[in-house]
Parts: C-alpha cells; structure tokens; sequence
C-alpha cells in the first residue's frame, strides 16, 4: 500500500520516515488485517455515492421521491444515533472529571514509603508537603517561557488545547508500527496530565485528558495557562513549579536565571527523576533545548553555543535516604510506570528487593576496603551490585563510593547508567560461546604474538605481561587471562555472532558499535548491573531473568498495585555449557601459574567462579563473580576516565573489594557446589588438549634420535611432540566437531597463525637449544654405534675445572671439532642460559653481574648440523668481590614503528632493594632529556622494571640511557640502549 509521506522532524522527538514506516509494518503480526479490510471498506464506502447517483438516475420518477424519503430517514437515523453515542461517551468521560476552576485545590497528600524486602527498614521517604512558591508570569524569565514553547509546543499561541492532527498521526504510528509516539501532548494537556489528571497510560484517561484541556482553554487566556504551568508542574524530588525548582537547585530566584539556567529548568519537566540523577543526560536535554530556542528563532547562535559551554551546577539533596543509588533507581521505575504525582504523593508503600545485611557488609567493605584500595591506586571510585541469580532480585547495591561528593560526581549511578569497558571480565562471554559451538576447555590455541592484520590494518595485542606462552587449552588461556588466545577465540566464534550471544544474556550496549576482534578484550562499553545480570545466567544454568528491584506496591488504600511473582524463567544457554564455564571459572588451578593458588579470586572453603577485568592504560577495574546462589560485580576507577596507577587493575582493586563483600555474604550459608562439566566427546587431537595429540618419546639429548640401550643414561631424555599447526589447520572454525577444511588456507588467517606459530619456535629454539618441547615431527631412527661416534669432541682449556676466577667477565677459550663441523654451541651457567655461539672459535665472553662468590658449574653444549651433540661440565671458583645494584636493558638495537606507541621497555635490576630511583633519560648529540624517573618498584612484570614511552618520537636513531641512584647515595651501574624509530 503507498505510504503517507509524513514529516521529518529532527529537532523533536518524532523521526519518522517511510522506511520506518516499512519497517514497522513487517513487524506487525496482524498488519494485512489491519491494512487491507479497512482499505477495503474505506473504498467501498467511498464508492458507495457513485453507485447511487448511478441506481437514482435509472428510477421512474414516482419511485426516486420514495428512494429519497428513504435515504433522509436513514441519514436521520445515523445523525441521531452518532449524537447520542457521542454525547454518552462525552458524559461517561465528564462523569469523574474535576472541575478546572479548582485546578489548584488539591486533596490531602501523602508521603510514599520505601522499604527493604523484609519492611521493617525504611530507606527513604518521599515527603507529601510539596514545596511550591507561587510567582506571577512576569517574574518569570522570558528565556524560560520560550524554552518551554520551542521544545514542547511550538504552537502553543494557535491551537486551542489539543493538535488534532498530532494525536492522529500518533494513531497511526500505533496502529502500523510497534513505536509510541511522544510529544503530541500541548502543554496544556501536560498540565492537565501533571496537575489534574494521572499518568497511566490508557485511553479514557486520554480522552479525559482531551476534554480537560479543552475546557481549560475555553476557561483561560494563554498567559493564564502559562502561569499555572510553571507554578504547577512538577520539577521533581517533590519540588512543584519553577520557584521552587530555581530555589532548590540553583539557589536563587527565578528572576535571577541565567540562560542555559533556564534552559535547564525548561528541560526537567519531561522526565524529572532521570534527569536529577543523571547529570550528562540533563544537560544534553538542556543544550537540546538551547538548540531548539535557536531553531525556533529565540536566541542568536553565539548565545546558543556561549550557554551550551557552560558547565551545569546544580544542587540535588536528599534527607534521611539510606542505600541512596538504590533507592533512587527504584523510584525511577515507579515514575516510569505510575507517573510522578502519583509517587511524590499517592501514599504509596514500596516492598523493595534490598536484602539489608548485605547492603550494610556492602557499605561497610567500600567504606573500609575500596577506601584503601582506591588510595592505592590512585582511583577515586567504585560502584557494586550484588544479585540473586535464581531471581534477578537485586541484593544490594552501591552506584559510587560516595553519593554526597559532588567531586566524584557521587549522585550518579555507576551501576545502573555507566557505560564502561569491561576488559578481561567479559572474555567468559565469548569463551562460553565458543563451548556452545563445540570447542571444549581442553582445546589447543597457541599463545604466540600474532598481528591479526585486520580489514588489512595492524592489529597485535599483547598479554598482560608480555610474555607468550604457545600451546594453552582454552582453560589455561581463560583463568591465566591470556589477550592473543581470547582475541583467536573471538575469531573462530566470529565477531558478530559474539555481540549476538552477548546480547542473549542481556546487554543492550553493543550492538551500535563495530569493535571487531577487540572485543574479547573489553572493547565495548556495558553497564555493570547487566554484566552481573550476564554473570547470573551462567550461575543460575542457562537460564535468564530479568533484574527486578520491586516486590510489591500497595496503595493509599490498602490495594496491592504490583507483587513480584516468579515467572518461568527465560532459557538462553543449555545447561551444560553454564557448567562448563563455571566449571573453567572456578578452577582455583588452572589459574595458579598466573595468579598463585592463593588469590584474590579464591575464598577458602568456597567453590566461586570468578573473572577479573582491566582496560588498557589502567582505566577501569573488574571483578564479576559467583556461587549458585549469589553474585557480585565490583567496578573502580576514576570518575573522569583518567588512569589509575600503572599496575592496579582488577586483581588489585576491584577484586580485594568483591573478595571481601562475598567471603562476608557467604559467612554462616551453606556450602554449594557447580555441577561437573560435561565429558569430553570431541574427537579431534586438538580439542583434547596436548596429551590427545602428542607423542612422547625417550630421546638422545646429544644425537636427538630415539634412545636405545646403547644409549648414554645422562643423556636420555622425555620429549613431548605436539602438531605444529594452528587450530584452523585441524577444523572449520564455524564447524569445530565438523569434517576439517580441505584447504586450511581458504581461512585468510590460516597463514597468518602459521607464520607466528614457526617465528615463535624458531625464537624459542635460538634462546632455549635444549627446549624439550618440540613442534617437529617426532624422529623415526633410533640411535646407533655409528651416530653416537658422530658426536663433536670438547677441550677445555679456560676455565679449567677447579679453577678461580677474579673477574665476573667470562672469556672462554675452548676447542671444538666435530666429524660434520660444529653449528652451534651453548653455554649454561648453573642451569641457566647465558650464550648461543653460531660463529668460530664458539667462545663465550659474558658479564656475570649477579653470580656470587662461590663455586659455579659451567655447561657446554656442542652440536653439528644434523644434532649430534656433545655436553662438557666445568666447576669453577669465583672470586670478585661485591657487585654494585644496576639495571640492564632487555633487548640491543630495538626497531619501533609510530603505530607500536605507546612502546613499553623492560630493565632487569640488581639489587633492586638498594636502589631509590631509576631515571630514563635520552641522549641527543651528547644533551641528555629526562623521560622519566622511576621510583615504584612494588609491581615488576617477570622481576622486570616497565617504562612505557607514549610520546611518539622523530624518526631515526635514538639513544636511551638509564641511570640508577642509590637509597645510599653511593653509585649503581646503569646501561644504555639504541632504539630505532621506524615509519
């Protein structure tokens, strides 16, 4: 059917558009009845007329007076019968109406009533005195009359109470589209909304609200109304016209606003509780409003732009409210249901979800602990959430650390309205995708540095602490919060499927974004209360329930408005895939290596699946966790998005709180336990973990083939074979359990992983010879008289076993020969790698800064081409004195590109407990610039000191040098290091 070309509005708050219009009549279930039988009766009715003119004309004369007579009687009969149907729906509608003379009386208010779960905890009362000051049209500032006009009725002057055509066009946006339509309300029929009538949401009320504004205008002038308006309508937080808003918020008269003062006052009206507790939302309202005045002519452009700039300052308080975020949320959603007027004074008596002993350990934790570790940290505030994950009831909650420190912007909701990124905590999300797919927790992905080269630019993310790792399961990769194995889970899930099952859990502010492979990694921004909610899906089986902060809701009589009930959960995950994420989350050990046994994750006696988070640069701090029965999310950070200090992310602020709320919360329940994770079926080596498809062999460390019984027993060996290839080699990603690729490289990534996987083993192999992991194909011949006689020969002749040294510099002089030549020769110093020689003569020359005096064993390994290898031990006496504290580069002759800034370089100290400060400093022709002085030694990545360059520096050669200073005074050794920076 031909769509009615309606108008577009882009200042207000209808958007409409034919392809919205399309949109909205593929969505309706009923739209070919809707359509098509009234298109069809509105034509037949139309015809109608024609096809009489058409059977009068063929009528005898005496017969067309008759048909005539016929007709008047049966318009007669519709005029009368549509007078009286009218005039009955009029006088039912009229039947209750107050009278709008007496638009000011009002009956005797009474206070609204919020309580805990239990009631016997008052948390907040909502006061029935409203304040209300009455002033005279005049005294009001002209800006904040036209404010109100440009946005809410611009044709306020014109019409008389109500725009007829507006209300048909919301009509029709009801009737063909599943979107309700805002702003065709007057702004009287606004007050008779606010100051006479309620604000549900049904059609008698409508039409009263019609009537009512038709009367009033019949009543009064336009200047009239006006005044009513800003003396009656409420501004919120039981503040009744604009005096008393301008009192209370700005401290001052309402002849005294300013502008965008105006603008803002002008703004509230439309949504009073959230505005008041979201101050970016009302000022975006309020420069939508400056806007507005600016289209509809008001003010000059420069006015417009000077008052948008200006920073909002307003002072909301609230008396005798206890668990303040909570209870304002709360009575958020009874506006949205029940209107204002009717929470501000409709006596209502609020059962709330709050369970009140763990809102005060809630209180108490980040009043103590979170007061500490913010300190810490350099972070200013925290925000938690604490839910029933059978029932959605939220137990507890706090929306900042301080709700009365405007500082911190105290008054807003974290929990509920802040959008941050969740780093690490949200890769559960996708892992638990890629376990509904068919991967399991014992699949294989190699932890190696990767440049993903997405949609053809650079993408190389790093783990926390730089290091890699190679072959993990995807448990090890997920409890060790390992980056490269979360950013190749995302792939083989696939982006987008990943923002679709994250939104099956329940969160609403991913899919306006494009975050690719990033992410896995916290790229998007969520909202702490849904993230918990996520959280509560995994620990209550699979199944989803909607968060809920009300019980019940009785009214001024003693009538039960609302009462909570259960309803049939909502099922989004099969239950084995919750038990295969809590089973992997609440896995104390497989997150050991990284996080030690006992960490801030672990609550003795406890089995608590739990995730930690932290954005780059330090920004945002997570810990989400859970039991079957109780969930807990904790964010912290810095209300303005500034940094923390460099090191405190999740585990050292976040999660000391949340550790902390839940070992308390817990004390006393009984204990609970996640069910098993289901068995392992898969049938691919690669996702059974590295024992399905490896092959173990006793290998001749010096030769490298299969040892025998001729072979040396110092030299025997046990060596693990694993596949050297990536996952995508082994299986179709969106198949995992599936027939495997027939050409791998059809995945344009496969080649990508492959070639990081062969760059990490061949730096594997030139740093650790002797790494008894190998990606190689296991050797098929075992040893023989004839290869163990291949062997290289080794003469010693500095140091000689025995021997005394006085000098920490190594200089080797030893002789090697080898039947095929020597390839290589490595040297070990009690156990540990100092040297890979691959040139003649094959010496050593090495500093051994932090070799003690003492005895020391020297091992030399000799190997030719094919692996022969010959291994020499030589004992030796060292004798050098005290080595000063100093610090030593990681790496010589490094090359940055600009895109790798911020590049962070790593020293290894001596001594590190000696030394005060290290200074950083650059060296150009001779002139040395401090970069930074280090003085923090408390976070050390692997034992080594970090210093992380953001500012991007020319291209060319440059020169670091670090400079150690002494809590003695005395002198420590520094290094320096050349640093080349590329395109």
């Amino acid at each position: 059917m031909p769509i009615p070309p309606l108008k577009n509005r882009s200042y207000g708050y209808i958007q409409n558009s034919r392809k919205k219009i399309k949109k909205g009549l593929k969505k309706s279930k009923s739209w070919v009845w809707v359509v098509f039988i009234p298109l069809v009766m509105f034509t037949k009715f139309f015809s109608a007329p024609f096809k009489v003119k058409k059977y009068y004309s063929r009528l005898p004369e005496y017969k067309r007076r008759e048909f005539r007579k016929k007709i008047g009687l049966t318009l007669l009969t519709v005029f009368v019968f549509c007078f009286f149907l009218g005039t009955i729906l009029i006088a039912w509608a009229n039947k209750d109406l107050p009278d709008p003379d007496k638009i000011t009386d009002r009956n005797v208010d009474q206070s609204t009533k919020i309580y805990d779960r239990t009631g016997e905890h008052l948390l907040y009362e909502i006061f029935a005195d409203k304040k209300r000051t009455i002033v005279e049209l005049e005294d009001i500032p002209q800006d904040l009359i036209n404010g109100a006009i440009a946005t809410e009725d611009t044709k306020f002057y014109e019409h008389y109470g109500v725009r007829p055509l507006s209300i048909l066009r919301a009509v029709v946006m009801g009737v063909f589209t599943e979107r309700r339509i805002a702003g065709t309300s007057t702004l009287t029929q606004q007050l008779v909304k606010n100051a006479i009538l309620t604000n549900e949401r049904t059609y008698t009320r409508k039409l009263k609200e019609i009537i009512l504004s038709l009367r009033l205008e019949q009543k009064y002038s336009k200047d009239q109304i006006l005044k009513i308006y800003f003396n009656e309508i409420p501004y919120g937080s039981t503040n009744y016209g604009v005096e008393s808003a301008s009192q209370a918020y700005f401290g001052k008269h309402v002849t005294d606003l300013t502008l965008a003062e105006s603008a803002t006052l002008a703004g509230i009206p439309k949504a009073p509780s959230s505005y008041l507790n979201n101050t970016e939302m009302l000022k975006t309202r309020r420069n939508f409003v400056l806007q507005r005045m600016f289209d509809e002519g008001y003010i000059s452009e420069e006015e417009k732009n000077s008052a948008q700039e200006e920073e909002l300052l307003m002072e909301v308080r609230y008396s005798d409210i206890k668990s303040p975020h909570f209870v304002l949320y709360v009575k958020q959603k009874l506006v949205e249901k029940y209107g204002e007027q009717l929470v501000d004074t409709g006596g209502l008596r609020v059962l709330t979800t709050l369970d009140w002993e763990k809102q005060m350990i809630a209180e108490n934790v980040v009043n103590d602990i979170g007061t500490r570790v913010l300190a810490e940290a350099d972070a200013d505030n925290t925000s938690l959430v604490v839910m029933d994950p059978k029932t959605g009831q939220i137990l507890a909650m706090i929306g900042s650390k301080d709700f009365n420190n405007d500082d911190i912007d105290g008054k807003f909701n974290v929990a509920t309205l802040g959008k941050r990124q969740p780093g690490s905590s949200f890769k559960p999300i996708i892992y638990a995708a890629a376990f509904e797919m068919g991967y399991t927790p014992e699949t294989i992905i190699f932890d190696v540095l990767t440049n993903f080269a997405v949609s053809g630019r650079s993408y190389m993310p790093r783990n926390y602490d730089l290091q890699e790792r190679g072959p993990v399961t995807m448990r090890q990769a997920l409890q060790g919060s390992l980056n490269i194995p979360a950013v190749k889970t995302l792939y083989l899930v696939g982006a987008k499927k990943g923002v679709e099952f994250a939104e099956r859990l329940g969160y609403t502010t991913l899919s306006s974004g494009d975050f690719g492979l990033s992410l896995v990694l916290g790229g998007g921004e969520v909202k702490l209360l849904e993230h918990v909610s996520a959280y509560s899906v995994f620990a209550n089986g699979g199944t989803k329930v909607e968060s809920v902060s009300i019980l019940k809701v009785i009214d001024n009589r003693g009538e039960i408005l609302e009462e909570w009930k259960r309803k049939r959960p909502q099922r989004v995950l099969e239950t084995w895939v919750t038990n295969t994420i809590s089973s992997v989350l609440s896995d104390n050990y497989a997150r050991a290596y990284a996080f030690g046994l006992n960490s801030i994750l672990n609550i003795p006696g406890r089995q608590v699946a739990a995730k930690t988070g932290t954005t780059n640069g330090y920004v945002d701090a997570w810990t989400i966790g859970y039991t079957p029965s109780l969930v807990a999310g904790v964010w912290a950070g810095n209300t303005d998005n500034t940094p923390m200090k460099r090191g405190y992310g999740g585990s050292r602020v976040a999660g000391p709180i949340w550790n902390a709320f839940m070992s308390q919360a817990l004390e006393g329940s009984p204990l609970e336990y996640f069910p098993g994770a289901p068995a392992n079926t898969a049938t691919k080596p690669i996702l059974r973990g590295s024992k399905g498809g490896s092959v173990t062999l006793m290998i001749n460390r010096a030769t490298g083939r299969i040892a025998t019984s001729s072979t040396p027993v110092d030299n025997i060996i046990e060596r693990t074979y694993i596949p050297p290839h990536s996952i995508l080699h082994y299986l179709v990603k969106s198949n995992p359990r599936g027939q495997g690729p027939t050409n791998p490289a059809n995945d344009y990534q496969y080649n990508i992983w492959e070639a990081s996987i062969k760059d990490w083993i061949k730096r594997k192999q030139e740093a650790n010879p002797d790494w008894e992991v190998s990606f190689e194909d296991p050797p098929a011949d075992f040893d023989s008289d004839e290869s163990l006689g291949m062997a290289p020969t080794i003469e010693v002749i500095f140091p000689s076993t025995s021997s005394t040294l006085g000098s920490r510099q190594i200089d080797t002089d030893i002789r090697f020969s080898s039947p095929r030549g020597i390839a290589k020769v490595t040297y070990q110093l009690n156990g540990n790698y100092v040297g890979v020689i691959k040139t003649h003569p094959f010496n050593l020359n090495y500093y051994a800064t932090d070799l003690q005096d003492g005895s020391h064993t020297l091992t030399i390994t000799a190997e030719d081409d094919l692996g022969n290898r010959r291994i020499e031990e030589i004992t030796f006496e060292l004798i050098a004195g005290v080595e000063p504290p100093s610090v030593t580069w990681v790496g010589n002759n490094i090359i940055i590109n600009k895109n790798d800034f911020p590049y962070t370089f790593f020293l290894t100290p001596f001594k590190i407990d000696q030394i005060e400060s290290v200074i950083i400093q650059e060296d150009v022709d001779g002139i040395r610039t401090v970069l930074e002085e280090i003085t923090d030694f408390s976070n050390l990545f692997d034992g080594k000191i970090t210093f992380t360059l953001s500012k991007i520096l020319a291209k060319g050669d440059h020169v670091f040098i670090a400079e150690v200073k002494l809590k003695k005074g005395i002198p420590g050794k520094g290094d320096l290091i050349n640093v080349k920076i590329g395109k």
